[in-house]
């Protein structure tokens, strides 16, 4: 009995994460972050070459703030792409999409000075034939990896593979199927077993995962993948909702158009996530209906799906109201009102760069991080200057976003930055609030 008890506690108390779209189980940052880690891919005849983790100062307050104060290579190009922070925050967990090999960084000895604490080099085997890990997904002592193809015909069905901190591998799980659908019931015409990204909504018991695709197209240069019939095809349909404590996948909905990364809504009170499709140039919402089935719907437009913008990252903010949506091909950043989340309404856009991929927001809303890879053979070559491969940082009023920093990262011979996390000498001080 003092378990349950302890357990609806625990599922039923606010979550709270420095950075709207981490994990709920995150220690909070609060006030102003010290540091962005950005994780970057190396580049031909830039700088050594090599993926590399970069540390930047951005406390406004310090001398080194705009400054690199700490850039660890890994040796080599892995298609570094995304990371997430462990439950404690204490370490950085970093994947390379073409290698599968997982890069766990101690962020907490000294968060100015990175270290390379492991290296995960067996996560195929291990995992069973799970190729190009990609969302690190911190869970109560656990890290869960999503993966975006399979080691058999490196198309895109795949699974997620759940670790302990400590980088010793649990389980895979696989993705459903039409022909292995695991109980799952099918909501739409697809079951394609293709991954991407996910996320929790604790307090429902449940998790939601998303699609793209494997790594015969993600590894393909862009343009000859989008001349390519069947490599389009290749592309995934499917947002999956699964059993968070069980692992379990509960119901296969269709999403068309590449579901890509997942948002969820905060407030106790709001059963939804959000996703864009990336083919598509759609808002989706997944949403438990008033019969207490998971659905989903497409409830917004993201700018003219015939020039191709490309959706990309997605931010949500801390009371679900305003959703930031990036569109790598224009280079725009969009605000969307989704105070009401069955129709999302665009308010405003601004221009980043040439091309712009994941956005990151404090929690409190008032600062906007960019970044602008998206992957080694899609990113664009040219014109070359500040506004292809950068970070940038903005200032938000509620009204609009005034730059308050960029560091262009070909210049500074670093590579091309992809996704970025936070960090904070507070983390692991008297400052520390988690639950």
């Amino acid at each position: 009995m003092r378990f349950l008890l302890l357990f609806a506690l625990l599922f039923t108390l606010p979550a709270f994460a420095d950075e709207t779209c981490m994990s709920p189980y995150m220690a909070k940052i609060e006030g102003q972050e010290d540091f962005v880690y950005v994780w970057t891919l190396g580049l031909e005849g830039v700088g050594d070459e090599q993926d590399k983790l970069v540390t930047v100062n951005v406390n406004p307050d310090s001398p080194d703030f705009g400054k690199v104060v700490n850039s660890l290579s890994v040796g080599g190009r892995n298609e570094a792409h995304h990371t997430g922070l462990s439950d404690d925050r204490r370490y950085l967990w970093a994947g390379g999409l073409d290698t599968s090999k997982i890069f766990i960084f101690d962020v907490h000895t000294d968060p100015a000075k990175p270290k390379l604490h492991k290296t995960i080099t067996d996560f195929v085997s291990k995992s069973g034939g799970v190729v190009g890990p990609h969302t690190h997904y911190a869970l109560p002592g656990r890290m869960l990896v999503t993966g975006l193809s399979n080691n058999r015909d490196h198309g895109g069905r795949t699974g997620m593979v759940e670790y302990t901190n400590a980088g010793e591998y649990v389980k895979t799980y696989w993705m459903p199927t039409d022909d292995n659908l695991q109980g799952a019931a099918k909501g739409g015409q697809f079951a394609d077993g293709y991954g991407y990204d996910v996320r929790a909504l604790p307090r429902r018991n449940v998790m939601v995962s998303s699609s793209f695709t494997g790594w015969n197209n993600y590894m393909m240069n862009m343009g000859a993948m989008m001349a390519d019939p069947e490599a389009m095809k290749a592309f995934g349909n499917t947002v999956v909702v699964w059993d968070l404590h069980a692992r379990k996948p509960l119901k296969v909905l269709d999403v068309p158009g590449a579901p890509l990364e997942v948002r969820c809504a905060w407030n106790e009170k709001h059963d939804y996530c959000f996703t864009t499709t990336a083919l598509t140039s759609k808002v989706w919402l997944i949403y438990l209906d008033d019969q207490g089935e998971w659905q989903s719907k497409e409830v917004g437009d993201i700018g003219d799906a015939a020039k191709i913008p490309l959706p990309v990252d997605i931010s949500i903010s801390n009371d679900d109201t305003r959703l930031w949506v990036n569109t790598w091909n224009d280079g725009l950043t969009r605000l969307y009102d989704i105070s009401d989340p069955f129709n999302a309404k665009q308010l405003w856009e601004k221009r980043i760069g040439e091309q712009v991929n994941m956005v990151s927001q404090s929690w409190d809303g008032k600062r906007v991080y960019y970044t602008s890879s998206l992957l080694a053979n899609w990113d664009k070559t040219a014109p070359p200057g500040p506004d292809l491969h950068y970070l940038k940082i903005y200032t938000f009023d509620g009204e609009k976003l005034e730059q308050t920093l960029a560091i262009d990262f070909i210049a500074e011979k670093l590579g091309a930055p992809h996704q970025m996390r936070f960090g904070a000498y507070a983390l692991y001080g008297d400052k520390v609030s988690s639950r």
